[in-house]
């Protein structure tokens, strides 16, 4: 049974930071491709940034500066380190994990982290 358990969500001042990890099991870990997504209220989901599996990352012109993803394959976990949070940072935010080869693509979701950035 593949799962993906996001945590380090919270409430945080603007300005602040939090990391946020994501904890995958069942699955290869360095097979796949792991990406950051955010959805806020009444918004719809976006990509915030990934991390391919030679570690190679691309990130939203929203977060570019200001977060970091990470890997570790031994540990089976990614991370989301955020800085300089803003109020419009304030979402749920999943990691989700792709691997595409020989024409098949598996695709898998975490449940989602609150994070919430105050005034």
């Amino acid at each position: 049974q593949v799962q993906l358990v996001e945590s380090g969500g919270g409430l945080v001042q603007a300005g602040g930071s939090l990391r946020l990890s994501c904890v995958a099991s069942g699955i290869l870990f360095s097979d796949y491709t792991l990406g950051w997504y955010r959805q806020a209220p009444g918004k719809q989901r976006e990509l915030v940034g990934t991390i391919s599996s030679e570690a190679m990352t691309d990130y939203s012109d929203s977060v570019k500066g200001r977060f970091t993803i990470s890997r570790d394959n031994a540990r089976k976990t990614a991370f989301l380190q955020m800085s300089s949070l803003q109020p419009e940072d304030t979402a749920v935010y999943s990691c989700n994990a792709v691997r595409k080869r020989f024409g098949l693509e598996r695709n898998y979701w975490g449940q989602g982290t609150q994070v919430t950035v105050s005034t």
